[in-house]
């Protein structure tokens, strides 16, 4: 028989906000009026495999498009799908729950509804019980379970015999299949199904790009095992799987030259892996006379002049570099392990070369105080990036950093929908409140601003600084002694 599949990232706002949600390793609100909207990597991919087996499919991505929650209703009821798969968060869970229900209601038990994304409770029988709505759960990286499952459906049998999936049994019981196929032989994949997807929406500019500008993967998972990051320990764990790089250009040009692209962002968890594996790139790059600028996600203490050198020859503008914090000591707690002496150096080197940097730090890590802080917003402004982007520890279910904060107490929310790290702390450490973290936070936008206005920028310069910063934060200079008072004193 056929089987119609429907996958969609569904609406997800707030008054005043614009939810971020597949395609982020960080779910979390955005202000209206801001343009940064990740590519729903994996719903793409998965599109694809399908579209691959010669199955009718739709695919919408219902924030990049704007629509209402009745308007993504309306294309799922047009579309009458065999099953619909909704990525979630657990930030944006409330909602997916919601929306859930609206489903049911709308299609009745005619559909199989089914959850992936990286919301690791979820992937527990219990969550079937407690969710009656939800018929099954895809476990991780679930590209290839969908394929396996929409196969086994299309042929009449059991998913049961799928693994990585939860669902009900013919009994009703609630049981997990195991652990999903990691796709090792990422080169099978197909390129994402760009075309169901509103392509110009997509926004990750870093080092302002030449837009439009087209994300890409060159490679899934991580070797690195830090313990605040979700996507390596609940999507698609530690195995480090590159693609062949010719194929990663022949997209890169490709998709450029089809949809009108003027440049590319890697979003990569970790870009620069391998120095060969970087030269031959850009040797490869190089000898296509392939003139689009790049930036990419990258990891400060694996490059070298060399490297960099070879990557700004061939069109690299912009690296987004994650330090996180001024103390090695904590680094190491979380396992970072940055060589924050290497990564200085390397940043230095970034910049001669007229490459544009952009820095990501986080407060709260555990054994943070009052002093480590200030010496990471010291560090910001020594190292001085182009941008920058502070936000508060958030421990996400799944990780090793949730199950540590839990065991000490130091958990202190346990409303989802706080779990974005931008707005609210959750959290806290021995020496400092949640409110002490969120002063913090306050305090080290408010020092930013002010390092960069006293540098003489032009005003438009000075308003594509303040746009950057959360809207939440009250005005950038009014009030800088006084947050100084109750955080720093």
């Amino acid at each position: 028989m056929g089987v119609k599949i429907f996958l969609c990232s569904a609406p997800w706002y707030k008054r005043g906000f614009y939810g971020v949600r597949a395609g982020s390793r960080w779910p979390h609100f955005e202000a209206e009026g801001n343009r940064y909207m990740p590519f729903p990597f994996q719903l793409a991919y998965a599109a694809a495999l399908l579209e691959k087996l010669g199955l009718e499919i739709l695919l919408v991505d219902g924030i990049a498009e704007g629509i209402s929650e009745d308007e993504f209703l309306a294309r799922i009821d047009d579309f009458d799908p065999d099953l619909i798969l909704l990525e979630v968060s657990l930030s944006s869970f409330g909602t997916d729950l919601g929306i859930a229900r609206r489903i049911r209601e709308l299609m009745g038990q005619s559909v199989q509804l089914a959850f992936c994304g990286p919301h690791a409770q979820m992937f527990k029988p219990e969550f079937l019980n407690a969710h009656t709505e939800v018929d099954l759960v895809l476990i991780g990286e679930y590209e290839q379970t969908l394929a396996n499952t929409a196969q086994v459906m299309a042929a009449g049998r059991d998913p049961a015999q799928v693994p990585g999936l939860i669902l009900r049994n013919r009994l009703g019981k609630a049981l997990s299949t195991g652990p999903p196929e990691l796709i090792k032989n990422i080169d099978s994949l197909p390129w994402p199904a760009r075309h169901f997807l509103p392509m110009n929406n997509y926004f990750d500019n870093p080092g302002s790009l030449p837009e439009p500008s087209l994300q890409i993967w060159a490679s899934h998972g991580c070797p690195f095992s830090c313990t605040y990051c979700i996507w390596p320990q609940v999507m698609n764990g530690n195995r480090y799987r590159p693609r062949n790089i010719r194929d990663v250009l022949d997209e890169m040009e490709q998709v450029c030259d089809e949809y009108g692209f003027r440049s590319v962002y890697f979003d990569d968890d970790t870009f620069n892996i391998g120095k060969e594996r970087m030269l031959a790139f850009c040797s490869e790059k190089k000898r296509r006379s392939l003139d689009i600028p790049w930036a990419i996600m990258a990891r400060a203490d694996l490059m070298d002049q060399e490297i960099l050198r070879a990557m700004a020859e061939t069109g690299l503008k912009a690296i987004k570099y994650g330090i996180e914090s001024a103390d090695e000591r904590l680094l190491k707690h979380v396992k970072k392990d940055l060589n924050l002496k290497k990564a200085k150096k390397n940043i230095e080197i970034t910049k001669s070369l007229g490459i544009k940097v952009h820095l990501t730090f986080m407060l709260g890590i555990p054994g943070e105080t009052k002093q480590t802080i200030k010496k990471t917003v010291d560090l910001a402004k020594e190292l001085d990036p182009d941008s920058l982007q502070f936000s508060i520890l958030t421990p996400l279910p799944g990780t090793q950093i949730y199950e540590e904060l839990l065991e000490k107490g130091h958990l202190i929310e346990k409303d989802w929908g706080k779990y974005d790290g931008y707005n609210s702390s959750v959290i806290r450490t021995d020496e400092l409140t949640c409110s002490d973290l969120e002063r913090a936070l306050r305090y080290a936008w408010r020092s930013w601003f002010i390092h960069k206005s006293i540098h003489k920028l032009t005003w438009k310069e000075i308003r594509q600084l303040v746009r950057s910063i959360p809207r939440y934060i009250c005005h950038p200079v009014r009030g800088l002694s006084q947050a100084k008072r109750l955080f720093i004193n």
